[in-house]
């Protein structure tokens, strides 16, 4: 009896300390937060098209500036804050994976430039990098040889 009632109790404090997510309300706030990254996104490519830009130049800037953005927001600790708002709607563009990077190298600063900034600025973008220069990598080789083969 004596630890049907311990079972009980601990079901009890996980229901009592296991967060309750409402996934319609952050369905909208994904939405709602990587809408605005992106229409921030398409005013910087029109205004750089305007400027007399071409296409791919114009899509390069979009890019470096939202990364830019992004870095800066996250210096001053508000793009983590964007973060657990808008949850996955901040995290995926292009703008949560230089937060990823800067973030670490923020956070380890203190221990100095080798030690703390270099080793771990990849911590959590690390293998994103890694495993996607080596599947371009792959995939190139096997383009390279299908086209030698004259297969393609």
């Amino acid at each position: 009896m004596d630890k049907k009632k311990q079972q009980q109790a601990y079901e009890n404090y996980v229901k009592q300390k296991t967060p309750v997510h409402n996934l319609p309300l952050n369905m909208v706030k994904a939405f709602v937060t990587g809408g605005i990254i992106c229409v921030v996104g398409e005013f910087v490519l029109k205004w750089c098209e305007k400027a007399g830009l071409d296409k791919d130049i114009s899509g390069g800037w979009a890019s470096l500036i939202l990364i830019l953005l992004s870095v800066v927001l996250t210096g001053f600790n508000i793009y983590p804050q964007i973060a657990k708002w808008g949850g996955a709607g901040a995290l995926v563009p292009i703008t949560g994976f230089a937060n990823s990077v800067a973030a670490p190298a923020i956070e380890y600063q203190k221990e100095g430039q080798v030690m703390g900034i270099g080793c771990k600025i990849f911590t959590i973008a690390g293998p994103v990098i890694l495993y996607g220069v080596f599947t371009s990598w792959l995939l190139g080789l096997g383009y390279w040889i299908l086209k030698a083969a004259n297969i393609l």
